[in-house]
């Protein structure tokens, strides 16, 4: 398969879509050098029939998320040792 050019993308039927919320077509999509997911729902409104787009950088599947241990456990020490862990 060919990396992705800049400024283009593509978009595919989502065969996995379980729910209305899922998005109908997934894809990915290079704008300035940096990767994205997109995602599309089709929807109709007053002027008919249309497609609803979201787009998320790629790298973002790599942070943490507000479930995970890290960001659930008690600071060790309580307030006052946090002044320990701030770089400056």
């Amino acid at each position: 398969m060919k990396p992705q050019r800049n400024n283009s993308g593509i978009l595919f039927r989502n065969d996995r879509r379980e729910s209305d919320s899922h998005p109908d077509y997934k894809g990915s999509i290079r704008v300035d050098g940096v990767d994205y997911w997109v995602s599309g729902w089709i929807k109709t409104g007053d002027r008919g029939k249309f497609m609803s787009l979201s787009v998320r950088p790629k790298d973002e599947d790599r942070r943490p998320t507000s479930t995970s241990k890290r960001g659930s456990a008690p600071i060790e020490g309580g307030i006052e040792n946090m002044e320990n862990d701030i770089p400056f």
